[in-house]
Order: C-alpha cells, then sequence, then structure tokens
C-alpha cells in the first residue's frame, strides 16, 4: 500500500486528488508543518527537502508534489493525455508550467500578502503580478478547450486545480471574475466524487490551525536564523 504524506496544502491535494480517482489504496499520513514534523529524521530520509508531500510505494520514495503526479500516472497508465511524443512534450510542458511557475509564484504571493512579518510593497507588488500573468496563460489555455492538455482530463489538470482552489486567497475575493475559464475547470474537478473524497481528509486530522511563534519558527526558518545573528 502507498504510504501518502500529506497536510492540506495545494500541492498535497493534488496528489491525493490522483489517489482517489485512480482509487489506488494507500495511507495517509499526516505531517503538520506547523508543529515541525517536516523536520524530523524519519521524514528527512524519504524527503531531504523538509516538504510535504512525498509518496512511499514499496521500494521507491517519491517527493515533490509534480513528480510524484508524473510517477502515479506512469505507473497506473491513467490521466495521461495519448497521441505519442506530441502529446508528451505538451503534458510536460504544462505540468513544468504549473510546477515552476503558477505554485511558486502563489505561494510567495500569499507569504509576502499575509505572513511576511514585514510588508515589502516590492514584493508584494512583483509576486501578485507574477501569480496574476501565469493564471491568465491558464486561463487563455482553457478559452476555447476543456482541459489543459490533450481531450480529456489529466494529471495536468489536478495540478492546475490544487492551486485554482486559492485563487481568491492569493489575488483577492474578485479574482475569479478575473479567470472564468480557470474557474470553470476549478468547479468541475471540484464537483467529482473523487474531490468531495479529497475534502473529506480535513476530518481524518486536526493540524494545527493557528499562526503562532511556533508556527513561524518551524514554517519560516530564515527568521530564526535572522535571529540568532543578531
Amino acid at each position: 500500500m502507498i504510504k501518502f504524506y500529506y497536510n492540506l496544502s495545494p500541492n498535497p491535494m493534488k496528489v491525493a486528488l490522483f489517489l482517489e480517482e485512480a482509487e489506488l489504496p494507500y495511507e495517509a499520513v499526516p505531517v503538520d508543518t506547523r508543529k515541525g514534523e517536516q523536520f524530523a529524521p524519519a521524514y528527512l530520509a524519504i524527503n531531504p527537502n523538509g516538504k510535504v508531500p512525498a509518496v512511499v510505494d514499496g521500494d521507491a520514495t517519491v517527493f515533490d508534489s509534480n513528480a510524484i503526479l508524473l510517477y502515479l500516472a506512469e505507473k497506473t497508465g491513467r490521466f495521461l493525455p495519448q497521441g505519442g511524443d506530441a502529446a508528451r512534450a505538451e503534458m510536460l510542458s504544462w505540468l513544468m508550467f504549473i510546477a515552476t511557475g503558477v505554485g511558486p509564484f502563489s505561494g510567495q504571493a500569499v507569504h509576502f500578502t499575509r505572513f511576511a512579518p514585514e510588508k515589502v510593497p516590492y514584493a508584494v507588488e512583483r509576486y501578485l503580478f507574477e501569480a496574476e500573468r501565469h493564471y491568465a496563460i491558464l486561463d487563455e489555455r482553457l478559452r476555447e478547450r476543456a482541459y489543459l492538455v490533450g481531450d480529456g482530463y489529466s494529471i495536468v489538470d489536478m495540478a492546475a486545480w490544487g492551486w485554482a482552489r486559492m485563487v481568491p486567497f492569493i489575488m483577492g475575493d474578485d479574482a475569479w471574475a478575473r479567470f472564468p475559464n480557470v474557474r470553470r475547470l476549478h468547479h468541475e474537478i471540484a464537483a467529482r466524487p473523487a474531490a468531495a473524497r479529497v475534502n473529506a481528509l480535513r476530518e481524518r486530522h486536526a493540524f494545527k490551525a493557528e499562526m503562532d511563534d511556533e508556527a513561524r519558527r518551524h514554517m519560516f526558518r530564515h527568521l530564526e536564523q535572522r535571529a540568532a545573528a543578531a
């Protein structure tokens, strides 16, 4: 059985979506990042980057959510576009666009608008601009097509859904109006039974909710290093 190390943030949730869509048996193992559990030696042996998610599948260990999606899709032969090299190239391009663009810029936008200890106008402007730019590219891609690659639902759509769930949190309550096609895809996926089962993961474990000093110390370790150097 696959061991799935998770919390409720966007990257683990897109992996959970694949596991539920493919109906793969898995054990969900919570990693509470606000308590620092990602830095426990046993977890660092699985993911030396100290991030979630990760999966252990027999002798195979995979970390990074996009690598996990690709691994599981190739292992099962599910949710991959058909069409040979051209389709695979398209899939890899859009999957990495989400991995290296949509996800990081969304995360940094949230950090600088909501969690940074001081407001840095330049950082807020840059990361919000780049988050909007990336979602606009996704929206244009979806303007005349149902899914991001190929003719059907794929791991690329799952990767996008993980972050699209956060659009209002990232860019404000009015953001959906600027990305109607991303909104359409998000709502379509959210209505799937597998997505409902993903949402039910919230009931399995009581993750720490407070963003207190302990949580900041574990999640933003550079602050502790700065304090130690002062």
